[in-house]
C-alpha cells in the first residue's frame, strides 16, 4: 500500500467543507462519548528561535469509520520577515489505526484552516440565531477565509464586515468575497454588532468589548491558543452562554484562560462543552439566550477527522503523489 503525499493544493481540493464540518461534529461527539483518545498537546519551546513546536496525536471512532493521526506544528512569528516563510507550518500524518500504516502525509496548515472553520460552523449551527444573516470578522488573515466558507454553509449569510489593522489584508478579503456577499471593511465595533462574530487574531489584549456586541450575537473566539492570548473583554464571558471545546485546553490556553486563572470566571460560568451539545446532553441556543460564545482552542481529533475526509476523496480522485512507505 502506498502512502499519499498531499500538498496544500491537494488538501484544499479534497477537503469539502460540508463533509469536513460533519466529520468535525462527529469528532466532538466521539470525544464526548468517550470514543476518542487524545493525549494533551505537548510543546517544545524554542526561545532561541522565538518559536515552538507542538505535537497533537489522536484516535477517534466515529461509528462508521475510525482514524488516527498526529499533527506536528509550529509557531515562529519571525518567519515571514526573516525567512519569507509562514508563521505556522504544519504536517499531518494520517494512519490506519489497525495496521499503523501511514496512509497519507499531508499539509497540516491547510488541515488546520479547514478544521478551524468547521469547528466554528458546528458551534454556529447550534448557538447562533436561526435567522442570522450578517457575519463579522476581527482579523483578515488566512483563518478568516475558512470562517466564511464554513459558516456560510450553516447560515444564510448575506453581509460580511471585516476589521483588521492591515488595510491590504482587508482589500484582499473584500476582493475574494465581493462576488458572493455584501462585504466591506469596518471597525471592530461594526464587525462585532453582526449576528455572528469570529475573532481570528493573535492578540494578547482584549479587542472586543461587551458594548460592541449585538443583543443576540454569537461569538466564535478562535484566536486564543496560548496562555497569553486574549481577544474578548472578560465581561463578555461573564454575560454570555459560554461553550468550550475542551476544559483542560481552554482553561490553560484558550480565550477563557486569563479570566479563569485570575478568578474572574469559574467552572460555574461554563455552560457546556460543544460535544455535549452535539450529542444532545445539553441544549444549544434557547429562546432565553442572548450573547453566546464558543471558546475554541483546536483539538487533535478535529485534525484527524479532517484528514479522514481529505484522504477518502484523494483516494477517489487518484490525482496525487504517493510513495511506498513500507518495502518488502
Amino acid at each position: 500500500m502506498d502512502t499519499l503525499l498531499l500538498d496544500r493544493e491537494a488538501v484544499d481540493a479534497n477537503a469539502r467543507m460540508d463533509e469536513v464540518t460533519d466529520a468535525v461534529s462527529a469528532a466532538f461527539a466521539a470525544y464526548e462519548r468517550g470514543d476518542a483518545r487524545m493525549p494533551a498537546k505537548s510543546y517544545i519551546d524554542l526561545p532561541e528561535y522565538n518559536g515552538d513546536f507542538r505535537s497533537m496525536p489522536a484516535y477517534m471512532d466515529a461509528g462508521d469509520w475510525d482514524a488516527a493521526g498526529i499533527k506536528w506544528v509550529n509557531v515562529h512569528p519571525d518567519n515571514p520577515q526573516k525567512f519569507d516563510l509562514p508563521t505556522v507550518i504544519g504536517t499531518m500524518i494520517y494512519s490506519d489505526p489497525e495496521t499503523a500504516m501511514p496512509l497519507a502525509i499531508m499539509d497540516g496548515s491547510e488541515v488546520t484552516m479547514k478544521r478551524t472553520g468547521a469547528a466554528a460552523a458546528v458551534a454556529t449551527d447550534h448557538l447562533a440565531i436561526d435567522e442570522a444573516r450578517s457575519l463579522g470578522l476581527v482579523g483578515a488573515g488566512v483563518q478568516s477565509y475558512t470562517q466564511v466558507e464554513a459558516i456560510a454553509a450553516v447560515r444564510d449569510i448575506e453581509e460580511i464586515v471585516v476589521s483588521d489593522l492591515d488595510e491590504a489584508a482587508i482589500e484582499a478579503f473584500v476582493d475574494a468575497f465581493s462576488d458572493r456577499f455584501d462585504v466591506r471593511g469596518g471597525s471592530i465595533a461594526e464587525a462585532a454588532a453582526c449576528d455572528v462574530l469570529s475573532t481570528v487574531t493573535p492578540s494578547t489584549e482584549p479587542l472586543v468589548s461587551r458594548e460592541h456586541l449585538g443583543a443576540h450575537t454569537h461569538v466564535n473566539a478562535m484566536g486564543a491558543d496560548a496562555a497569553a492570548k486574549q481577544e474578548l473583554d472578560p465581561a463578555i464571558l461573564e454575560a454570555a452562554k459560554l461553550v468550550i471545546d475542551d476544559h483542560d485546553q481552554t482553561t490553560h490556553s484558550g480565550e477563557i484562560s486569563i479570566p479563569y486563572t485570575d478568578g474572574t470566571i469559574g467552572d460555574e460560568d461554563i455552560d457546556a462543552a460543544v460535544g455535549e451539545i452535539v450529542v444532545g446532553e445539553r441544549p444549544g441556543r434557547t429562546d432565553d439566550d442572548g450573547i453566546t460564545v464558543f471558546d475554541s482552542t483546536g483539538l487533535a481529533i478535529q485534525d484527524v477527522a479532517t484528514a479522514h475526509v481529505v484522504y477518502e476523496h484523494a483516494q477517489e480522485t487518484g490525482d496525487v503523489d504517493s510513495f511506498a512507505f513500507v518495502s518488502r
